[in-house]
């Protein structure tokens, strides 16, 4: 048997691979673009396998085996010249620089049913535009929500007493959500490709598993600013300009995680932005005394809930050297939640107080704020699917708030204009 025979044709499995069946496939990719040097022709010959624990010796590196006699066309080459026992395969490169066009769909094919997501969108997408759609995030639309919500408050709080909320508007910004999220996302994983690809929770995006390029994702960019400036371009031209600068925050961001122990305070100035914008599309302009209690009662509830969230990839990110709340909190975590729930409540109850609001509206906020109590309490920031579980229920919480807010437009207007309206 001769030493390629002999040889083992790809690199053991890492422990991880064999957990989930979209690891398993991004490591048969990988493995098919960059294959091991014991599979190729010559491989066994340069590397000797004696050299690694775990891989037997092959026959050429045995003495009581015979060695073939060279073919007299073997003994006219020139003989290649050998490696030292102790040398090492190329590192590996990331996996959207090593995976070709061909691969690429072929790995986009045969994804996992299980990668699209549970949703009806994802499931009756073309496999083709799956990973698309996963750079946008529409399989986990918690991030849409809690970009929303704050721009439905701010739309409820401007619309005059006695009447009730544009259905138009909040569609509009509805659909803006989608889009601005969307835009977000994308500029975070061309920011973040390489770090994505060595955070165990992150290395199945799209750009750090190699099936969309960074041009690619580029391009989708482009789509989803074009569509959400159509949106942008319905609004009074304070808005307009108001919504512009948000950009402004949405692409630094994504930096923020490696300059400050502070990013997930960037991220509430970026998410909450709609309690501005909403409030100046219906007003036509901005009254400080509501929308600055109301953005910073926002901005204090993102520190929680992203704070919660970060908690899942602290000790990739320690590693990594990515900056967090979640790090720079640490065990001291719960007591600032604490802090920062007042701070909430505080920012909600001067906004009401300033909007003339009424009893439905307080009962939404300690609705809401209770249920910040109840997560702070029932979280467990060692346990990364209870970190996901609550930070996915605030959508529940800034919920809470938004129906309180609109039951007071009802009960202002009367069920019978509500009833109009609709």
């Amino acid at each position: 048997m001769s030493a390629q025979e002999g040889a083992p044709s790809r690199l053991p499995q890492p422990r991880w691979a064999a957990a989930s069946p979209q690891r398993a496939w991004r490591l048969q990719a990988a493995q098919r673009a960059h294959p091991s040097p014991w599979a190729q022709p010559g491989g066994a010959a340069a590397f000797s396998t004696s050299s690694f624990p775990g891989f037997p010796a092959s026959s050429s590196s045995s003495s009581n085996s015979p060695s073939p006699s060279p073919s007299p066309s073997s003994s006219a080459t020139s003989p290649q010249p050998a490696q030292p026992p102790h040398a090492q395969p190329p590192p590996p490169q990331p996996p959207h620089a090593r995976m070709t066009d061909a691969e690429r769909e072929a790995a986009i094919e045969a994804a996992p049913p299980t990668a699209a997501g549970a949703s009806l969108l994802m499931a009756a997408l073309p496999p083709r535009l799956v990973p698309y759609a996963q750079l946008m995030r529409l399989d986990k639309p918690i991030g849409t929500w809690l970009l929303a919500l704050p721009c439905m408050w701010s739309i409820g709080l401007a619309t005059p007493a006695g009447q009730l909320p544009s259905l138009y508007m909040m569609a509009l910004f509805g659909a803006g959500a989608v889009l601005l999220r969307g835009a977000g996302c994308t500029i975070n994983d061309l920011w973040d490709r390489r770090l994505d690809a060595a955070v165990e929770r992150t290395r199945s995006r799209p750009l750090a598993a190699g099936t969309l390029k960074p041009v690619d994702a580029i391009a989708l960019l482009a789509v989803q600013l074009s569509l959400g400036l159509v949106i942008l371009l319905q609004l009074n031209d304070y808005s307009k300009l108001l919504g512009a600068s948000s950009l402004v925050l949405v692409g630094t961001y994504p930096l923020m995680k490696r300059v400050t122990f502070w990013p997930q305070a960037f991220l509430g100035l970026t998410m909450n932005w709609g309690a501005l914008l909403g409030y100046s599309a219906v007003a036509g302009a901005l009254d400080p005394a509501v929308c600055l209690p109301l953005y910073g009662a926002g901005v204090a509830w993102t520190l929680v809930y992203d704070t919660i969230y970060a908690h899942q990839d602290k000790k990739d990110d320690a590693v990594v050297g990515v900056k967090s709340t979640a790090l720079l909190f640490g065990a001291a975590s719960k007591s600032y939640f604490t802090a920062f729930t007042a701070a909430t409540a505080a920012g909600l109850v001067a906004a009401g107080l300033a909007a003339g609001a009424g009893p439905s509206y307080y009962a939404g906020a300690a609705g809401m704020l209770g249920h910040m109590v109840w997560q702070i309490q029932a979280v467990d920031l060692d346990d990364g699917p209870d970190c996901a579980a609550k930070f996915a229920s605030n959508k529940w919480a800034g919920g809470m708030l938004a129906a309180g807010i609109l039951a007071d437009k009802v009960a202002s207007a009367g069920w019978r204009d509500w009833y109009e309206a609709m």
